[in-house]
């Protein structure tokens, strides 16, 4: 190990910025190098704790580092492309993968690593087994080529070059897998499928010509709806939608497109473990309204109108008592906007129109996202709700189709953040919910705890 190597790890655990002013200390010490590496580890340590887990990884700036999948979500998409691989049995080119934009090279690691089984189950071996990271900046690939090597993957090859130009001359792939760069010429971020770079949109026809899989990393803010939208404008070639969150933050949306594979669209709406599964038409059977027609085409545009009503309610769901349970759904279900279907499938009741939240008389411990027993609801009336409080002076507050921030309830009601209870301020437009809580439609708030 090099003297350099030795000071980088016995620096680690350190401030970067005050080991940083100590720089003159250390006279023979590539500075600048080591404090990168430094900083890279401890971001990878939390990121990507497998790869700080090893020594001699090299990390890139800090911009690579921010904007480089986090390892659950590599691992999630390593679990998708198993799944691409067992189903191309018997294909020549049953192995070969190729990110276009390799950056530093998370995914492309984890899906590399998830192929290598398959191919193997499939006697393709590794010599055919290849993985091939395109990547146009010349340090991130030199970084690379010594982090594969350090991963394990042998049979990887590291092409310092244009990802579109690779993809003009590439024969045939299982998957090409494409993570558009989302920063203007200014370093402004982008959203847009045609605002990224590459522009998927102008290379799709190309893309799914010379691969039976093709897997795209688009930002969390885009419309999930649009994007389907967009890209099928060559034919039904969108097959599945994964809208990925960890610990309830929305993280990335990814597409599945294929042109020779004929699977209805599914929708994956993943937090952590939980996984929330539905069909285009299933989905759209519940939000069809008479206004947006019968044509499922119609399910690929951003609901709009009657189509965010609820589902009626059953009468044996009209029955709540204070006691009963409520539901938070998650960020991947928030963004999918499955509603309808969550209340049909899981038999919940939503309090309001445009609260999403929801109720029930039993607990279901399967529900995508958090769970609550009530323990009391009350009108917006500071003494009202400070006696249902059991003299707490703290509570979490969240707000839903309410009046009002929830920083300006917690101020209203006198209340410190934290502790074990939590009041959610939304809005009651269900006259039976009114009634068996004796307040009136219209906000209130709801007091839980956490199941």
């Amino acid at each position: 190990m090099s003297c350099l190597e030795d000071f980088i790890r016995e620096h680690r655990e350190d401030d970067v910025r005050q080991l940083a002013l100590q720089g003159g200390r250390y006279p023979d010490v590539d500075m600048a190098f080591a404090l990168q590496q430094i900083a890279g580890w401890q971001m990878a340590r939390k990121k990507i704790p497998s790869w700080a887990a090893i020594d001699g990884i090299v990390y890139p700036p800090h911009l690579s580092m921010e904007q480089c999948s986090s390892e659950q979500t590599a691992r999630y998409k390593a679990e998708v492309v198993s799944r691409c691989g067992e189903r191309e049995a018997g294909n020549e080119n049953c192995s070969r993968i190729v990110d276009l934009t390799g950056g530093l090279g998370v995914d492309f690691a984890f899906l590399t690593q998830a192929i290598a089984p398959v191919a193997d189950s499939l006697r393709c071996g590794f010599e055919e087994a290849t993985a091939t990271y395109v990547e146009r900046q010349p340090h991130l690939c030199e970084a690379a080529r010594k982090n594969f090597e350090l991963l394990g993957l042998t049979h990887a090859e590291v092409v310092c070059g244009d990802g579109v130009e690779y993809l003009h001359q590439l024969d045939r792939a299982t998957l090409i897998y494409l993570d558009p760069a989302r920063r203007d010429g200014h370093g402004g971020r982008t959203y847009a499928i045609s605002d990224c770079t590459p522009d998927v949109l102008t290379l799709e026809e190309e893309l799914l010509e010379k691969a039976e899989w093709v897997m795209l990393k688009l930002s969390p803010m885009l419309d999930w709806h649009k994007a389907v939208s967009d890209l099928n404008r060559l034919g039904d070639v969108v097959r599945e939608v994964h809208i990925v969150s960890v610990g309830n933050e929305c993280k990335e949306l990814l597409l599945l497109l294929s042109k020779n594979h004929d699977d209805e669209l599914s929708i994956h709406c993943v937090n952590d473990d939980s996984c929330f599964v539905f069909s285009r038409s299933e989905n759209c059977n519940e939000s069809r309204s008479e206004e947006r027609g019968t044509g499922s085409e119609n399910c690929n545009s951003t609901p709009t109108g009657k189509a965010n009503t609820y589902l009626t309610p059953r009468s044996s769901l009209l029955a709540p008592q204070t006691q009963d349970y409520l539901y938070e759904p998650n960020a991947s279900i928030m963004k999918a906007g499955c509603f309808n279907l969550l209340q049909k499938r899981l038999s919940v009741t939503p309090i309001g129109q445009n609260s999403h939240l929801f109720v029930s008389a039993h607990f279901i411990e399967d529900f995508p996202g958090r769970k609550f027993q009530i323990s009391a609801v009350s009108s917006v009336n500071k003494n009202v709700t400070r006696q249902l409080l059991d003299s707490t002076d703290r509570a979490n507050i969240a707000v839903r189709n309410f009046p009002m921030t929830a920083d300006v309830l917690r101020k209203k009601l006198k209340l410190k953040d934290g502790g074990d209870t939590y009041i959610f301020g939304t809005t009651v437009d269900n006259r039976a919910f009114a009634e068996i809580w004796k307040v009136k439609s219209g906000p209130v708030l709801v007091i839980a705890k956490k199941t």
